[in-house]
């Protein structure tokens, strides 16, 4: 491990500095100042599983902390918060799990696009060396129990378009986001969730 290390850092200070991704900050920084809301389509795979485990759904967000995440393919499971409470709600399992926003958003990766809060409280930015045509960005919590490592964050015309995020147990999931409409009207009811009668409701503390 320590050679493949060796390795990594070797190569990459052999690349010329116009390969570094030194805006990707900033431009994070900018989406945040000036998109409160936005709506999209997005997909989501383990980039150690087959394709059959990818999901596809929509996601919008307003700040400050109200975002709806519908996966849609291959099964329902919605997570909406209403800016104080995040529901997490799966058909299948007939359950409904329920958390204050602050413990579900405070550090984690919903925070850095959906959150309002500061982010050099929370996370570590450093840019990274583009790729696939996108400038790019790491975020590192501060926290060591924020349950991931860290999550990369590819820019397009300064807007998110690949989240690689490295969880604790070594797995990456990348998720691309895609038909982004910035600052649509949403209304509050958007993110309003009523748990149906027929479900369990777990709340976590």
């Amino acid at each position: 491990m320590k050679i493949k290390q060796i390795l990594i850092a070797a190569l990459l200070a052999t690349m010329p500095l116009a390969a570094w991704s030194a805006d990707a900050v900033a431009q994070l920084r900018k989406f945040i100042a000036e998109v409160p809301s936005a709506s999209g389509q997005f997909t989501q795979q383990r980039l150690d599983k087959l394709a059959s485990s990818r999901q596809s759904g929509q996601f919008s967000f307003k700040r400050p902390g109200q975002f709806k995440w519908e996966v849609l393919k291959p099964y329902e499971q919605l997570i909406v918060s209403n800016g104080k409470v995040v529901y997490q709600y799966d058909p299948d399992l007939a359950q409904v799990t329920e958390r204050n926003v602050d413990q579900s958003i405070g550090a984690s990766p919903a925070a850095i696009l959906f959150g309002s809060g500061s982010l050099d409280d929370n996370f570590e930015l450093a840019g990274q060396p583009s790729k696939d045509g996108l400038d790019w960005l790491r975020a590192t919590p501060r926290s060591a129990d924020a349950g991931f490592s860290y999550v990369d964050i590819g820019f397009r015309n300064a807007l998110p378009a690949r989240l690689e995020l490295l969880d604790s147990f070594g797995q990456t999931t990348r998720i691309d986001l895609n038909d982004i409409v910035v600052n649509p009207q949403l209304d509050a009811k958007a993110f309003s969730f009523t748990p149906p009668a027929d479900v369990d409701v777990v709340k976590m503390q």
